[in-house]
């Protein structure tokens, strides 16, 4: 079920709580604390609200005809493996051929499921084993229809400094960078690799 309007606004609430109690400068009540604080909160309802906003019909666009036909593109282009279905991207076309209004409203009545992955163990170059998760055809296209509106919105806002897995960057151009560090005096460049990072990191926070 769609959200109302009366419950995002709740919503917005809440994580303008969560935000001020971890944020650790702004621990007076709503109504209490410093100018500076008071300000702090406003300028994040503000942000919050904006965001709700540029996102407020964000199913819709990710569905949009326009959307789905490029992420299939995407999608098609990698060439990746099939996932649990074992459906490849030639299927995948002729599925959306017959059933691409079906998975629009699907999407659109929240009631898409993703599938399971398919578990493949691939060999490090340090002789160890990294076991990776192979979605489906068809969660690979709504992950990249996702990604290619969310990207409009955020991506305009991430950091100068990060390279990694961002449209027009590359590892290269990060070397590059540190390159220059060096050049200006810096003495240090730190490559850190967290160990399974993603599934030891907490989901719960992270949603």
């Amino acid at each position: 079920m769609r959200k109302g309007k009366e419950q995002q606004k709740k919503e917005t609430s809440r994580q303008l709580e969560l935000f001020t109690m971890r944020a650790g400068e702004l621990t007076a009540a709503p109504t209490g604390g410093t100018g500076t604080e008071r300000l702090n909160r406003v300028e994040l309802l503000s942000l919050l609200e904006r965001q709700r906003t540029l996102t407020e019909n964000l199913l819709e666009r990710i569905v949009d005809y326009g959307n789905l036909k490029r992420a299939y593109r995407q999608v098609a282009s990698n060439d990746g493996s099939g996932g649990i279905d074992l459906m490849d991207k030639e299927e995948l076309r002729q599925c959306l051929g017959k059933h691409i209004n079906t998975l629009r409203e699907m999407v659109l009545t929240e009631k898409y499921e993703v599938s399971a992955v398919r578990k493949v163990e691939i060999q490090k170059p340090d002789g160890g084993k990294r076991m990776l998760g192979i979605p489906t055809v068809k969660d690979r296209l709504i992950q990249q229809a996702i990604h290619q509106e969310l990207c409009r919105y955020y991506e305009p806002v991430f950091s100068e400094s990060s390279y990694g897995f961002r449209p027009g960057r590359s590892a290269h151009q990060a070397i590059l960078k540190a390159s220059e560090y060096i050049k200006d005096g810096k003495e240090w460049v730190v490559d850190i690799d967290l160990e399974k990072f993603f599934d030891k990191i907490n989901h719960d926070r992270l949603m």
